[in-house]
């Protein structure tokens, strides 16, 4: 038996949030500077009244219709969320509803971010795998922005929302091949949304600087770039040399690398870094932003319908991010 991505769509909202948009409310951010120290001009943004849940079913819808899917198939969903709608219940219980799937289906929520498309095909993989299910919807679907500080105009540069939804199934066009996933909690207060929780229920939105000039509010999303930047420097050429290590192949052998889209600045770092050829790496963050644990999927559709992929054989996913956590895969196209 063999695990493949069988079906993959993506939908963002419909609100623009452009680098002028972020001039115009903080006008020392010139519009140059934010293009050229994220590589992003623009991302989307969930209104007051859309949450993550409602683009796990638009995307879902897209998704079924782009590939004439049977509902009826679905036997499993995944839902990769740092935004649930509620402590509990599960959200992915109240999309099998939504969505109208079947009632046999199991139902399964995880929380986590950058590396979380990684993992849920990992985790779709040892469904298949253990005879559990057949046809496994896996969505991501995340809403940064409902957590950024109204003031705090570094994540506003970076963080745009956006959903995914993959089939993954026993046929389809790209085959799951082995991975590498990896856990460094020690890093998780760089970035933490630390109130809002059972720990510390109480919202206080007290915004402070510290020392290194850092904006901290504990009831919005806290990031601290130096010590992200210094990890995923560290943690991401030791990933993509262990997963060449499992796929018993070399970095030559892989055609297209697509990692989780953070910036431009930190992608090219890295690039260079492992010695990954400009022609093999791919990009897709200008346009939407950092989505979370949805930029790795957004940027494999887009390199699909772009052709990019066309005469390439073997793709190398790579997530890395909050937690600390990160994982990767190949592909056979």
């Amino acid at each position: 038996m063999q695990a493949y991505i069988k079906a993959l769509s993506y939908y963002l909202p419909s609100n623009s949030f452009s680098n002028e948009d972020i001039n115009r409310e903080h006008p020392e951010w010139a519009i140059d500077k934010i293009m050229s120290k994220t590589g992003i001009r623009n991302r989307f943004i969930t209104s007051k009244d859309e949450f993550a849940s409602d683009m796990a079913i638009k995307v879902s819808n897209i998704l079924f219709k782009e590939y004439e899917i049977n509902r009826e198939t679905i036997d499993f969903i995944l839902y990769c969320t740092q935004s649930p709608d509620y402590l509990l219940p599960t959200t992915a219980c109240i999309l099998q509803d939504k969505l109208r799937l079947s009632r046999s289906a199991g139902a399964l929520d995880f929380n986590l971010g950058c590396s979380g498309y990684v993992y849920g095909l990992a985790l779709a993989k040892g469904l298949l795998f253990a005879g559990i299910a057949k046809n496994i919807l896996f969505i991501t679907s995340e809403t940064y922005s409902k957590f950024i500080n109204p003031n705090d105009k570094s994540n506003k540069t970076i963080f745009g929302d956006g959903a995914t939804a993959t089939i993954i199934s026993t046929e389809g066009f790209a085959e799951i091949n082995n991975f590498s996933l990896g856990t460094d909690g020690s890093g998780a207060n760089n970035l933490i949304v630390k109130e809002g929780g059972t720990r510390f229920p109480n919202k206080t939105n007290i915004t402070s600087l510290d020392t290194n000039n850092i904006m901290s509010n504990p009831s919005c999303l806290f990031m601290n770039g130096p010590e992200i930047f210094s990890f995923t420097s560290k943690a991401v050429p030791e990933l993509v040399n262990d997963i060449l290590i499992k796929n018993e192949t070399k970095l030559d052998s892989i055609d297209l690398f697509i990692f989780h889209q953070a910036n431009k600045f930190m992608l090219e770092h890295l690039r260079k870094k492992i010695g990954i050829q400009e022609e093999n790496f791919y990009y897709y963050l200008e346009n939407c932003g950092n989505t979370v644990s949805s930029t790795i999927p957004i940027a494999l559709k887009e390199a699909i319908n772009s052709k990019a992929i066309i005469n390439k054989k073997k793709v190398l996913l790579a997530g890395f991010g909050v937690g600390y956590s990160w994982g990767g895969v190949t592909l056979n196209f």
